[in-house]
C-alpha cells in the first residue's frame, strides 16, 4: 500500500479540495489485509460524504436556528474529517454560551484553542460558508452525515466479528455469542434520535396522552387466570414481576399457568422460556393442566380411554394456541433472549408476554463471567427489566429463595428472602412469593391452598390472594372454581 500524504494548504489556507480517495490510509480505514479476498488487494475509501459535512458547517454558521436541528442528530463523533469535527465542537461550544458562531467568531475560538491551523485556517472557515446558498437544507445533509457514520460503524463491527472467527482459542459458541452482542450493541447505539428521552416533550403533549388513556375505557391490565391477582397487580407493558418460592412451591406452575390462560384462552401470543424443564416435561404439565389428566397418568403413559377423551377435547385448542415453548440447549443470557424478542419483533410475531423460568439459572453474559455470583444475579434483574421496557411488553420470572424461610418459626417467605441479589426485588415493578403451608406440614388444614403473597407492587396495593393448588393436575385455580 502506497504512503501518501494529503495536500498541503493552499495560499488561501483550505484543505482537502481534492478526491477524497487521496487521503492517507489511516484516514481510508481500509481492511486490513487478512480480512481481504484476493481480488480485494487495494485500499478501500470508508462510506463518507465530504460535500455534506462542509455543507452542515457552512449551514450552522449561517443560522443558530440551524445549530439547534443540527445537534439534534449529530454529537460531532460523525464527521469523517478529524478537522470537521474540531470546527463543529467549536460551533456547538459558542452556540451554547450564548456567542454567535460565524466565521470569525469560530477562527477566533478555534485560535485561542490552538486549532485554527490544523483544520486548515480561517480563510477554510470562509469557504464553508460560501459553498452554502441557504442554511435551510443543513438537517438534511447531517442525515447524510450520520447515515454514512453508520456504515463506517458497521463495517469496523463487521471486521471485529471476522476477527473473532479467525480466532483459535475461542468456543464457537462464544463466537456466536460474542458476535451477537457485537451486532446488538451496534444496533443500539442506531437506535437513537431527535428527544429519546423525553427531554423536550411539552407538558401540554403528555397531558393529552395521559388524557387519551383515561377516557380509552377501563384497561384491567394483562389477562391473568387468578382475578383478583389480576386486580391488585394491573400487569401492563414494560412491566417486570417476579414469582418466588423454594423448590417445589408451585413456581413453574404458576408461569404456565399465566401464558396458558393468555394463550389458549384469550388467544394472545405468549412465550415460555425454561431453563430447567425438558420440552416433553412441559407438554405433560400443559395437557394434565388443560385436560385434568393426573400428571402420574401421562408420565408413565398410563391414560385410560376416559382421560383420552378429555385430551382430544382440548387438543385443537391447544394446537392453535399462539404460545411458544422455548427450552434452550445449553442454558440462555439476556443478550440471546434480546436477541430472539428482536427478530421476532422485526417478523412482527413479538409475544404479549415473556415467562422465564427461573431468574437465577439465566447464563451471564460474556462480560459477567469471573465475577461474583450477587453481580451476575444483579446484571440479569436489571436484564430483564430492560427487555420489558424495550419491547413494550410484561417479563414474568420465577425466582428461587433461600432456605432462610426453612429455619425459622414462621416459614411464610419475606422479599429478604430472595436468593443471591437484592436487584430483583430492586428491579422488579412487583414480587409475589409463594407460600402452601401443607409444603411443610402436610397434614396442614390448609391443605391444598397456595397463597400468593403481593409483598411488592409499585403501582397498586400490597396483599394475599388464596387460590387452590391442583399439584397433580400442574394448575392453579381460583378458590371456589
Amino acid at each position: 500500500m502506497s504512503s501518501m500524504t494529503p495536500p498541503a494548504p493552499d495560499a488561501e489556507g483550505s484543505l482537502f479540495d481534492g478526491d477524497p480517495v487521496d487521503l492517507p490510509a489511516q484516514e481510508r480505514g481500509a481492511l486490513p489485509k487478512a480480512f481481504r479476498a484476493p481480488d480485494e488487494e487495494f485500499d478501500r475509501v470508508p462510506p463518507q460524504d465530504l460535500g455534506a459535512e462542509q455543507s452542515v458547517l457552512g449551514g450552522m454558521k449561517l443560522s443558530k436556528e440551524v445549530i439547534a436541528e443540527v445537534i439534534d442528530i449529530l454529537d460531532g463523533h460523525e464527521f469523517y474529517r478529524p478537522a470537521h469535527e474540531t470546527i463543529y465542537r467549536a460551533i456547538v461550544d459558542l452556540y451554547r454560551a450564548g456567542e454567535p458562531a460565524d466565521p470569525i467568531t469560530v477562527a477566533a475560538e478555534l485560535t485561542k484553542r490552538g486549532q485554527l491551523a490544523q483544520v486548515g485556517g480561517a480563510s477554510y472557515l470562509h469557504t464553508l460558508v460560501q459553498a452554502v446558498p441557504t442554511a435551510a437544507n443543513a438537517a438534511y445533509y447531517a442525515e447524510i452525515v450520520r447515515d454514512r457514520w453508520k456504515l463506517r460503524k458497521a463495517i469496523e463491527t463487521g471486521t471485529r466479528v471476522t476477527a473473532m472467527g479467525y480466532r483459535q482459542d475461542m468456543d464457537p459458541g462464544e463466537v456466536v455469542e460474542a458476535s451477537a452482542a457485537e451486532l446488538l450493541a451496534l444496533q443500539a447505539s442506531f437506535d437513537t434520535g431527535k428527544d429519546p428521552s423525553g427531554w423536550d416533550t411539552p407538558m401540554q403533549d403528555l397531558i393529552e396522552d395521559w388524557e387519551d388513556d383515561q377516557t380509552a375505557g377501563e384497561d384491567p391490565g394483562l389477562p391473568m387466570p387468578y382475578a383478583d391477582l389480576q386486580t391488585m397487580l394491573c400487569t401492563v407493558p414494560g412491566h417486570l414481576v417476579v414469582f418466588a418460592g423454594r423448590p417445589g412451591m408451585g413456581k413453574s406452575v404458576t408461569l404456565l399457568d399465566l401464558v396458558r390462560h393468555l394463550a389458549i384462552v384469550h388467544g394472545r401470543p405468549a412465550a415460555f422460556v425454561s431453563l430447567e424443564m425438558a420440552r416433553r416435561q412441559i407438554m405433560n404439565r400443559l395437557i394434565c393442566a388443560e385436560a385434568e389428566i393426573p400428571q402420574h397418568d401421562v408420565r408413565t403413559r398410563r391414560m385410560s380411554k376416559e382421560q383420552w377423551n378429555r385430551y382430544y377435547k382440548v387438543r385443537q385448542r391447544i394446537v392453535d394456541a399462539p404460545l411458544r415453548l422455548i427450552v434452550p440447549p445449553g442454558g440462555i443470557t439476556v443478550p440471546q433472549i434480546r436477541s430472539n424478542l428482536r427478530r421476532w419483533q422485526i417478523e412482527d410475531r413479538l409475544p404479549a408476554a415473556l415467562a422465564v423460568d427461573y431468574l437465577q439459572i439465566i447464563k451471564p453474559d460474556l462480560q459477567g463471567r469471573g465475577g461474583n455470583r450477587t453481580n451476575e444475579v444483579d446484571a440479569i434483574a436489571r436484564g430483564l427489566k430492560e427487555l420489558a421496557l424495550e419491547f413494550d411488553i410484561p417479563v414474568f420470572a420465577a425466582a428461587q429463595l433461600s432456605r432462610q424461610t426453612t429455619g425459622r418459626d414462621s416459614k411464610v417467605p419475606q422479599l429478604s428472602d430472595l436468593r443471591e441479589s437484592g436487584e430483583i426485588e430492586q428491579a422488579a415493578d412487583a414480587v409475589v412469593l409463594l407460600h402452601r403451608e401443607d409444603y411443610y406440614e402436610p397434614a396442614s388444614e390448609r391443605a391444598g391452598e397456595i397463597d400468593l403473597i403481593v409483598a411488592k407492587n409499585r403501582e397498586g396495593s400490597t396483599g394475599n390472594v388464596v387460590c387452590g393448588f391442583r399439584g397433580r393436575f400442574s394448575k392453579i385455580e381460583e378458590m371456589g372454581a
